[in-house]
């Protein structure tokens, strides 16, 4: 069965190594914080400016002066620390993030990403820090569902909305696979509630297998 937005961030979350220091993007990927295992050593970075972000506020836990990037109310682990926001773009340029986690609209099976505009006349570019993150972390982990709304495959052959960065995704979650990809192209590292040979026949890229 394809997996919920919840599900598929547990599944980010165990795969993040521990005591790595991550940055999660914008939306989807933010979920990732409420299924980190306490104990991890895992330390999140905003790119608004704090490290060791903890999961999301909640009722009388919500202080609107502390927020993530996306201005969601989140909470704050022991160890906590605030700074400038130009010192956080110098750490997420800097190389000192190990993964982080973004949106993306298209991801090439070479690891091309596009996540800031979809190249339509009257959508609202977004590009933010993603740029960025996608130079600067050591790894990149896209989230994204496989399908658009019109059914159309977002990982494809070669990306034909304008790009963030170039060969900076290491590995895609989506619903219904988990991918690598890179210079040798797509491989299959799991599937949810579909078969490999499925996968190849709504997808226009060789998929190879772990």
């Amino acid at each position: 069965m394809a997996l919920n937005p919840d599900e598929l961030a547990a599944v980010i979350a165990r795969d993040i190594p521990p005591y790595s220091y991550v940055n999660l993007g914008i939306g989807r990927p933010t979920r990732v914080a409420d299924h980190l295992t306490p104990g991890s050593g895992v330390v999140l970075h905003t790119e608004n400016g704090m490290l060791n972000m903890g999961p999301a506020a909640t009722g009388e836990q919500i202080d609107t002066d502390l927020t993530n990037a996306g201005k969601q109310p989140v909470t704050e682990l022991p160890g906590a620390s605030y700074f400038h926001h130009a010192d956080s773009f110098m750490m997420m340029r800097g190389g000192h993030l190990d993964v982080c986690v973004l949106g993306a609209f298209q991801v090439a099976t070479n690891g091309d990403l596009a996540n800031w505009h979809t190249g339509e006349a009257d959508a609202i570019p977004a590009v933010g820090g993603a740029m960025d993150l996608a130079i600067g972390a050591r790894q990149v982990f896209v989230l994204m569902s496989l399908f658009d709304k019109q059914g159309r495959p977002k990982l494809v052959p070669q990306c034909t909305q304008p790009l963030t960065g170039l060969a900076c995704v290491s590995r895609v979650y989506t619903e219904l696979a988990v991918f690598d990809v890179g210079p040798d192209g797509a491989v299959v590292r799991d599937t949810f509630g579909i078969t490999v040979d499925e996968l190849r026949e709504r997808l226009d890229v060789h998929l190879a297998m772990l």
